[in-house]
């Protein structure tokens, strides 16, 4: 026999935890900076602090982010999830229960708390930096309405709804119901309750959805 050596198994190592893919850090800095802007603002928010909180060097943080408005970028992306869930696949339901769950009105109420409180600071800021309003409209907002429009589109091309022009649409759509989720007068004075909230949206697709002849 050729005196060839076997593989053998190595020990398991111990000691040091595998190290996080970029991809990995990259998630978990964005949902601490996130959190970090929301509870400091913009302007009380540091690269330096997010960092911290997220237990990277800012040498790491800088090697994904190059600046502060690229973060913030970041977490507007990530958080148009939270607005729409879309993209999503081809589900067999009413064209009414699909966009319940694309506009998620049923999430739970930390989860929506933590939405209007991320879009409140944008606003609240946005007259000391007019440039998050411009993220989050080519970040946020008007690539969520794309993505809605999509959809509508592909529903008109199945046959599930009659709609001449599905940008008008997802804008019309867009309007009525973060129209309802953060009305100019605030929640807690448009509605007594989540649950009158809730109704209100579902009368809101409800329209829609008759409206477009939607089956």
């Amino acid at each position: 026999m050729d005196g060839v050596d076997e593989p053998v198994d190595e020990p398991r190592k111990r000691g040091r935890p595998k190290v996080s893919s970029d991809e990995d850090k990259r998630t978990h800095i964005v949902e601490i900076a996130r959190r970090v802007f929301v509870k400091c603002g913009y302007a009380g928010s540091t690269t330096a602090v997010v960092a911290a909180e997220a237990g990277v060097s800012k040498q790491t943080l800088y090697k994904l982010f190059q600046s502060k408005e690229e973060l913030f970028a970041a977490v507007v992306g990530a958080h148009r999830r939270m607005m729409l869930d879309l993209p999503r696949p081809v589900e067999d339901l009413s064209i009414a229960e699909s966009l319940e769950r694309i506009f998620m009105i049923d999430m739970d109420e930390e989860t929506d708390a933590d939405r209007a409180g991320f879009l409140q600071l944008v606003f609240r800021e946005a007259g000391q930096f007019p440039e998050l309003v411009e993220i989050l409209q080519h970040e946020g907002i008007l690539a969520s309405r794309q993505h809605l429009a999509d959809w509508l589109s592909d529903r008109r091309a199945e046959g599930k709804l009659s709609l001449e022009d599905p940008q008008s649409g997802a804008r019309m759509l867009m309007d009525m119901i973060f129209g309802g989720m953060g009305p100019p007068e605030g929640r807690n004075k448009a509605w007594p309750d989540r649950a009158a909230l809730l109704a209100h949206l579902r009368r809101c697709i409800a329209i829609f959805a008759a409206g477009v002849g939607a089956v």
